[in-house]
Formats: C-alpha cells, sequence, structure tokens
C-alpha cells in the first residue's frame, strides 16, 4: 500500500495525556525508530503536556521524527510553541520535529487555559503566521492580527512591547501542521500548513475545503502531508476488546464539549454516523451514561481499528483502504508485536 505519488508512511500515536501517571514506553518508541518509522507522536489535553515527552524521547532515538498531534494552541503563545519547537529540534540534532497544532474545544479553552474561545480559525491564522516569524528570524516578529498581535498593544499594555528576533536559530526547517473537522479550519490547514491532521476523515471523507485552501495558495504543495489514523490489537477476544473501546468514545462522543461544541461528536458524525453521534451524546449528557456506552456501535469501532488474530488482521486490512490523499498513517498499538505487525501490513509482507 502506498501513498499518492510515494510510500505510505507509518507513524506511532502516544496517548500519555489520558493517564493519571506519566510512563513513557521508551522502548516501543526505540522499536519503532528502528523499524523505520517515520515519526511518533504526541498529545496533551489537560494532564501530560505534548511536549516534554518528545524532548525526553529525542535522547534515546536516532532518526524518527518527533510530532504534536497535537498541541493546544491555548496552551501557549505562538512565540513560546516556537522557542519549544527549536528546542527540542536542536536537542534532537535538527530536522526531526513536527508541530501539528489544534485548537481544542470551549470548554478546555476556557475552563482550563482561562483564554477566549474568541474566533479559532483566525485565531489559527495568526498564531501559524507569528510561529513562521519567529522560525524564520528575517526580522523582528511584528504582526497585526484580527485575535493576536505582537507587540501586545491591548487593555493593560505597558506601551512598550518591542519586536523581537530569535536568538536561538532554528536547527532545521520546521513544519507546521494544523488538526482539524471543521471545513473552516480545514480550508485553512490547506492555504497555511505543511501537513493535515484530519479529525473525522474516514475513506469518504470530502475534501473539498482542504482543496479550496490549496487553490489559494496556487495548488497542492508537493511536500504537503496528510496522516489518518488506524490502531492494531492482537487478541483472542473480539467482542471483549470492543467493549473495553466504547466507554472511551462514549465519553469523548458524548462529554467531551457541550450540547452546542463537541468535536468528537462531529468526528463521528462526519464519519458516517450522525444519528449514532446525536443519540450517544443525548444519553450522555442525560447521565444515562451505561446506555452511552452500550450505543457505541461494533462498525464505528472497527472502521480503523484492526482486531483479533493474525489472519483476522491480515483479511481486514486486505479489504480497507485509508482514507484518500493521505501521505501517512498514524498507529495505535498495546506492544512492540502489534507494531511490526503493522509494518508488515504496510509493506504487504
Amino acid at each position: 500500500m502506498s501513498a499518492p505519488g510515494g510510500e505510505l508512511h507509518l507513524a506511532l500515536r502516544l496517548n500519555l495525556y489520558r493517564s493519571a501517571t506519566l510512563e513513557v514506553p521508551v522502548d516501543l518508541v526505540k522499536a519503532a525508530d528502528e523499524l523505520g518509522y517515520h515519526s511518533v507522536w504526541s498529545a496533551e489535553a489537560y494532564g501530560t503536556d505534548a511536549l516534554s515527552p518528545l524532548a525526553y524521547l529525542a535522547a534515546f532515538t536516532h532518526r524518527i521524527k518527533l510530532g504534536t498531534a497535537i498541541a493546544q494552541l491555548a496552551a501557549r503563545p505562538p512565540a513560546t510553541l516556537a522557542m519549544h519547537a527549536m528546542t527540542i529540534d536542536a536537542l534532537a540534532g535538527g530536522g526531526r520535529v513536527i508541530i501539528g497544532i489544534g485548537v481544542s474545544g470551549p470548554q478546555i479553552v476556557e475552563g482550563w487555559y482561562g483564554q477566549p474561545w474568541g474566533h479559532p480559525t483566525a485565531r489559527l491564522r495568526d498564531y501559524l503566521a507569528i510561529m513562521r516569524k519567529v522560525l524564520d528570524r528575517k526580522e523582528p516578529v511584528a504582526y497585526e492580527g484580527t485575535e493576536i498581535s505582537l507587540p501586545y498593544r491591548g487593555p493593560g499594555s505597558s506601551g512598550q512591547g518591542k519586536a523581537l528576533r530569535s536568538i536561538l536559530h532554528a536547527a532545521a526547517p520546521i513544519p507546521l501542521w494544523l488538526a482539524s473537522g471543521g471545513p473552516k479550519n480545514t480550508e485553512l490547514c490547506g492555504e497555511v500548513a505543511d501537513g493535515w491532521l484530519p479529525m473525522g476523515f474516514g475513506s469518504a471523507g470530502d475534501l473539498t475545503p482542504l482543496e479550496q485552501g490549496w487553490k489559494a495558495r496556487g495548488g497542492r504543495p508537493a511536500d504537503f502531508e496528510i496522516f489518518t489514523g488506524f490502531s492494531v490489537q492482537l487478541t483472542d477476544d473480539v467482542a471483549g476488546t470492543l467493549d473495553k473501546m466504547r466507554p472511551l468514545t462514549a465519553m469523548y462522543v458524548g462529554g467531551m464539549g457541550s450540547a452546542t461544541h463537541n468535536f468528537h461528536r462531529d468526528a463521528m458524525a462526519r464519519r458516517g454516523f450522525p444519528t449514532e453521534a446525536a443519540r450517544i451524546q443525548e444519553l450522555w449528557l442525560a447521565g444515562r451514561k451505561d446506555e452511552a456506552v452500550a450505543a457505541v456501535p461494533d462498525e464505528y469501532l472497527e472502521e480503523n481499528a484492526f482486531i483479533g488474530d493474525e489472519q483476522r488482521i491480515r483479511r481486514r486490512w486486505a479489504s480497507w483502504s485509508p482514507p484518500p490523499l493521505s501521505t501517512g498513517l498514524i498507529v495505535d498499538v498495546p506492544g512492540v508485536e502489534e507494531l511490526r505487525l503493522a509494518a508488515a501490513l504496510r509493506d504487504g509482507s
């Protein structure tokens, strides 16, 4: 299986942000590095941050790229994220960091970070533009945006802010990717980003917003990347494994957001399950969580999940196609055996 115009990259996803304690799977990441995996990706919500594990892993790995999927926009000013990216890339030897950025939802933006929800698409545009100025070092960073400006001249300003240029030089160019699902942010991604981390993008996904963004910049850049996700788990108990997956899915679709803003509900709907997504959220918000969990369909859980013994996994893989125009697949695996199997599936061996 290959991507349009070349090899389909394989990457590893870490879900450290979901745990109450932090245990970085160094041996798993080292195995991915040795197997030739393209990248390893870390995330954040309101626990473990996305960047610190990558700095730690830089010391144990040699080639594998270090990506955030995602770093939350509200968590830090754009100049701070650029500083983090340059610092980690310098520690890693240069050319290994990819920064994926996303907005999260109003509950986290306002409830955890104390930032205004504002206008997310405009804020993303300003954020990426400032980051690029910091990373490029062509001139002191001055930017007038609709949501973010440097130097700051708003309420409470001393009026003494000065445009500055990063002391640290980037060791190598650092790609900036966007995570998005809705049409406005996806169009922006096509227009200004170096790659896309789609949310709720299945085999029949709509590429129109992304293509509109590409059109605004004169066509798709040759090095523009689209990384989608899947999982592999070897087990003799498929039904039991699906049942273990259901509560987390129900919590995200039903409760990770409000009745009006829930990106996970919307992502499930875009993947062809709008009625089920609405029902799960309705049950969850009504306090009927057990019923919400039971309402998560097997078909949704298995759409991009390969579960069972090796024969079952290989049969399903033979009839599966990654979402259109994908150039990479980020895989969730519980161990090295599945890591190796994922590589074998990708290579057709």
